[in-house]
Order: structure tokens, then sequence, then C-alpha cells
């Protein structure tokens, strides 16, 4: 997540100034009713999968209602532990312009290019001149009319490896693109992911794609779902406020598991969701906390500690693969999961 103070942080009219509250889901089935009522989510012919996908391991057996398989945490944890062993080996951190970012990337994308997705590496150059790179990668099949459009940062501070920010996102979308192979799912909307560069700078790599993206394909994204920092080592559950029905959807996916949420402000405007908020294009996300101190209330609801920042190793070289909380990872990814399925429609393979 970037600094409050970054170059491009100006609030658009359209994000209003959120107070933190704890959230009143609906229930369940209207929750559904009115994301789908206001997404238009009617189902569309999809067209095939690849037939690379059929190749990847059986679909997992556990699932949750929207029909999304279970995320394992340890898959995630997997790819935490190889961002980790890349920042070590790069000077300490995977920073925008530094060798351990472009390694990341190609770690992301291998996995990617394997699992049978359409991969773009886009490059960008930032305001120092450095040349940057957004990685995007496209699932075949699905309504290209209709996108549902998921991202994080892949980038690090310079001080640091990033582990938490924004590795966790990272890879929690990774692990659920991956989710999306293995499945051999069928989705009626196109599912787009990215990871995003120089994030850290104020949003480049992110404003940059927005910027260049012509009017008619931006229209076509239904939603843009933004994961920067899910697995904060005293962690909250924070569920972005920008759109109704998109913050419906979460806040009823962790009603159904008995976890209280919030609407975050510590986020705002700070993430890969300004650019496409300030586009027009509706935007949701999740987030457990940065260097925020957690309050007494907050320790009663969600466990940790009060009176400690959620993740006191916020932009610090400790936040490292030891600066995580598995019960978030895997709480913020299985709703990712959920988000993406839920949205997207479609069904699993035939096999």
């Amino acid at each position: 997540m970037s600094e409050l103070h970054g170059p491009t942080l100006t609030r658009s009219p359209h994000r209003p100034l959120r107070t933190h509250s704890t959230r009143r889901a609906l229930p369940l089935a209207a929750g559904a009713a009115l994301t789908a009522a206001l997404l238009g989510m009617s189902p569309a012919p999809a067209t095939a999968v690849p037939t690379t996908a059929s190749a990847h391991a059986a679909p997992t057996a556990a699932r949750h209602t929207a029909g999304a398989p279970d995320i394992p945490v340890a898959g995630v944890k997997a790819h935490l532990g190889q961002l980790q062993s890349i920042a070590r080996a790069n000077g300490g951190n995977r920073a925008h312009g530094r060798p351990g970012y472009k390694a990341s990337l190609d770690y992301v994308k291998a996995k990617l290019d394997a699992a049978g997705y359409t991969t773009t590496v886009q490059p960008f150059t930032s305001s120092g001149g450095t040349t940057g790179y957004n990685l995007v990668a496209d699932w075949p099949g699905g309504d290209a009319n209709h996108v549902v459009f998921t991202g994080a940062h892949l980038d690090s501070v310079q001080a640091g490896p990033g582990i938490n920010d924004d590795g966790s996102g990272s890879a929690g979308i990774l692990e659920v693109a991956l989710a999306v192979a293995r499945e051999g799912y069928h989705p009626d909307k196109h599912l787009r992911f990215a990871w995003w560069g120089a994030e850290e700078l104020g949003m480049v790599g992110s404003r940059n794609y927005v910027d260049k993206l012509p009017a008619a394909e931006r229209s076509k994204i239904d939603a843009y779902l933004n994961f920067d920092m899910i697995g904060s080592p005293n962690p909250g559950y924070f569920v972005y406020g920008y759109d109704q029905p998109l913050e419906g959807l979460f806040e009823n996916y962790f009603a159904g598991k008995n976890i209280a949420t919030e609407v975050d402000t510590e986020g705002d405007g700070r993430s890969d969701h300004a650019p496409f908020q300030d586009a027009g294009i509706p935007v949701g996300g999740l987030f457990s906390g940065a260097d925020y101190i957690k309050s007494a209330d907050q320790a009663a609801k969600w466990g940790g500690t009060q009176g400690k920042a959620f993740d006191a190793c916020y932009h610090r070289s400790c936040d490292t693969y030891a600066n995580l909380s598995d019960t978030a990872l895997k709480n913020n990814s299985d709703a990712i999961a959920y988000a993406v399925w839920s949205l997207s429609g479609g069904s699993g393979s035939s096999r």
C-alpha cells in the first residue's frame, strides 16, 4: 500500500469519506440477489476453456456457497516463501526498478503460463524515468464484454521484502487464479487478473494501465477487486465501501463465517483500486490493516492485541514471511475465490 502522502493521492469526487463502523450484512440470499441485479449477472454463453487446463489436478472437495473451491493456505504461503527467497537474493526487497521486482514478476508469470492463462507484460515508465512492469493474465473463455477483474500490487518498498504489503494480496490472487485452472472453471463472464508495478510510488502501474485503456474497454469491466494486505499479523477484516453491491458481497460472505467486518478507511485512495474508481469502474476489495492502531472494540471482535498496529512491520525490513497471520490469509483468500466465482457465474469442468 502506498504512503498517504504519495504523489497522486487525490480524493476522487466519487470516493466519499467513510468512517469506521461495524457493518450489518444483508441476509445472504438478499445480498446475492442485490449483487446480481446491480452488476448484471445474467448468464452469458461461455467459450471453451483451453485444453491446457484439463491437465490440472482434480477439483478440490471443499466448496463455498458460490461453488468456489476452498483455497489452501499452504499454497498461498508457498508463493510467499518464494517471494521471500527472491527478496533475500536481491538486496532484501522487491521494489520497483530493482531486480527483485522483475524476478517476482517472472515467478508469477511462469505459474500462470503453465496453468493455461494468456499473460501480457506491460512496461511503463515512472516519474523518475525507471521502467516498470505490470503483469496481466486472462483466463480464456467467458463473455469478453463483461469482465471480472482482480488485482494486487507486486512491488515492495525498498526498505524490505514486502511479504504482507503486498506479497499477501499477490499470492492470494495467484492461488485463486490457479484454482480457476485446477477446477477447469467455465465462467460466464471473462476473468482477468493483474499484478501491478510501482504501487508504492503512487499507483503508477495501475494508473498507467487505466489511462491507456480505451473507453470502450473500460466499459466492459463490470467490477475491479483489489487486495492490498490480506495477512496482517494483528489482523482486522476491512471491506472496501465504495460500491454497495461489492461491499455487500464480501460482508455477506464474512457474515456466513461469523466474522464481523468494518468499512475500510485506512486504505482510502492509497492502493490500485483508486485509478479504476476514478474512471467510474465499480471497485471492491479487502484489507487486513496496516499502521493504524487496533482499538479495544476491534480486539474484542477479531482477537489480537489492542493498542498495537494491525501490521507493526508496515513498510519496514521486518515485513517478512514471519509477519503474517495464517488465519487472515486463509479467510481472505477464500473470500477472494467466493467473490470471483459469485461475480463471474459459470460452471466447473465436466470431467
